[in-house]
């Protein structure tokens, strides 16, 4: 949701904390709307390098110094329109692996769709 709309992920967040005051029907109508509302916004360039620098931001402690630094140029080559979303995407989803960090692993924008839907990036 973070890549569509920052209003609508916090609006979400406030669903789901004040949720166990409302009827189930209540809260899955108003969560729904509120999901629907935010997917439909586009998500854009700015909107995926904030994503993206969130998700390196989980790095912090896992990464050296020159992992970091390969991780913001693959942030900063999208940002510049240089190399495809993909490209970051990657790196991260390999690093989330490699350091076993599950909020990461099973984030859907690192694996938006199966694999047999992936994009083919083979030239």
């Amino acid at each position: 949701m973070m890549s569509h709309s920052i209003r609508h992920l916090r609006e979400l967040g406030a669903i789901i904390v004040y949720g166990k005051k409302l009827k189930r029907s209540i809260l899955f109508a108003r969560y729904e709307q509120a999901l629907i509302a935010g997917m439909r916004l586009p998500g854009t360039v700015k909107k995926h390098t904030k994503v993206l620098q969130h998700l390196a931001g989980c790095f912090k402690k896992q990464l050296n110094r020159g992992d970091k630094k390969e991780l913001q140029e693959s942030i900063l080559r999208y940002h510049g329109g240089l190399v495809p979303l993909i490209v970051p995407v990657t790196l991260i989803r390999h690093y989330a692996g490699k350091y076993n960090l599950p909020y990461l692993k099973y984030q859907c924008y690192l694996n938006p769709h199966p694999l047999e839907l992936m994009l083919k990036n083979h030239v």
